[in-house]
């Protein structure tokens, strides 16, 4: 089990560009789909804790899941599963980035994959949207938090503590 939980975790690691936020869905379908080692709920409350857990959000996102599946060794092994492939392609960047930084096919390469990047951002929010059954009565929701944080510059600590009192609240209302 351990070594699914690197294989898995490294595949993702490795083949997964724009960060945590876009190994979303391969991580969905790698844990969730492929191998059923937790439920698209159970995911997606991961996926929660591991935004509001300090540190790096694809190693919250493995080290959650790895605990989960695999107890401490399973948390260990998924944190270093989806490291160690960046770790490696840094350091093989570093040590030929001043030979390659001002040649106009890898500028235009980045050029290319950053459309594609915010595409794989995009997608998992959608997929998490139908998820967390978000539909034209709560839509506000979401729209209100985007608004507060990037036109009037609030802190996401704030909303997400205004988001959490509010549903705390409207559970007493609406189960009392």
């Amino acid at each position: 089990m351990l070594r699914d939980i690197f294989v898995s975790f490294s595949k993702i690691g490795a083949f997964t560009l724009g960060g945590g936020y876009a190994m979303v869905p391969i991580l969905e379908k790698e844990v969730v789909e492929r191998h059923r080692w937790i439920s698209r709920e159970e995911f997606l409350d991961i996926l929660a804790v591991s935004q509001a857990t300090p540190g790096i959000f694809a190693m919250n996102m493995a080290t959650h899941i790895g605990h989960k599946v695999g107890g401490v060794r399973g948390s260990i092994v998924g944190g270093l599963g989806v490291a160690l492939p960046s770790i490696v392609a840094i350091l093989l960047i570093a040590m030929f980035f001043q030979t390659f930084k001002d040649n106009i096919y890898v500028e235009k390469i980045f050029r290319g994959i950053r459309p594609a990047v915010v595409a794989l951002i995009m997608a998992p929010c959608f997929s998490m949207a139908r998820s967390a059954k978000i539909g034209l009565h709560n839509l506000w929701i979401p729209v209100v938090a985007c608004l507060l944080i990037a036109a009037f510059g609030v802190s996401p600590i704030w909303v997400i503590l205004a988001a959490g009192v509010g549903g705390w609240l409207y559970g007493k209302m609406t189960h009392p």
